[in-house]
């Protein structure tokens, strides 16, 4: 039988990024005199990855955004969050514990994100945590992304891992859609950046820290 694979979300999952992306998306819009966003927008604002965040805080800001407008103001984001990366981002109390527990046991790690994967990668790397992960995608590695099954079902396939075998770990709506359109088990987690309280999105099951994700617990998901 394969090991298990862990599918993790990055931001919200894995780090807290907030504070970091808050900064990025307000020095990228500042270009266009729009007013800055704070931390409670940001749920609303994250999840599809950083040119969908511009196009949402201008939707928010009530200011129209033309095609040729966009492009450079993504530019001007990737350069800011790369040159201060990794910030103040930390990984979410309990993680490296999770990290190191599931390793130990011989699970395959992994990370899904709709982040491009060349912003996940160095985030990871800053933090340390590069190393314990079989592989990492993001929004742009495939021609797809989440909730598209494949997107989750790729990242399994790279990390060498078999989709009966395999659980995703997120925070938002895209997580456990992805998982469900995957036929794939979902824990939730809620201390991430959902626009509504993950628990209605019909996760397998939710934890309010991942000193819950025990090596019981997964693998009782693995075998319903």
């Amino acid at each position: 039988m394969s090991k298990p694979t862990i599918v993790f979300d990055l931001d919200g999952t894995l780090i807290d990024t907030a504070t970091d992306l808050v900064a990025s998306l307000n020095y990228t819009i500042a270009a266009a005199d729009l007013e800055p966003v704070g931390a409670d927008d940001l749920n609303h604002l994250v999840g599809h990855g950083a040119r969908v965040m511009i196009e949402r805080a201008f939707a928010l800001r009530g200011k129209p955004l033309a095609e040729d407008e966009l492009s450079p103001l993504l530019d001007r984001f990737i350069a800011h969050y790369q040159a201060n990366m990794p910030g103040e981002s930390q990984p979410y109390p309990g993680l490296i514990d999770t990290l190191d527990r599931f390793e130990a046991a011989g699970y395959r790690l992994a990370v899904c994100t709709n982040k491009m994967e060349g912003l996940a990668r160095p985030l990871l790397d800053g933090l340390g945590l590069t190393r314990y992960f079989s592989a990492i995608t993001g929004g742009d590695t495939f021609a797809v992304r989440k909730p598209d099954a494949q997107h989750l079902l790729g990242t399994i396939e790279k990390a060498g891992g078999d989709p009966q075998r395999a659980i995703m770990v997120g925070d938002s709506r895209n997580d456990i859609l992805v998982a469900q359109n995957a036929n794939i088990p979902s824990i939730a987690v809620p201390f991430g950046y959902s626009d509504v309280a993950v628990a209605t999105l019909n996760p397998t099951i939710v934890i309010n820290h991942f000193d819950e994700m025990t090596l019981e617990l997964v693998e009782k998901l693995l075998i319903q």
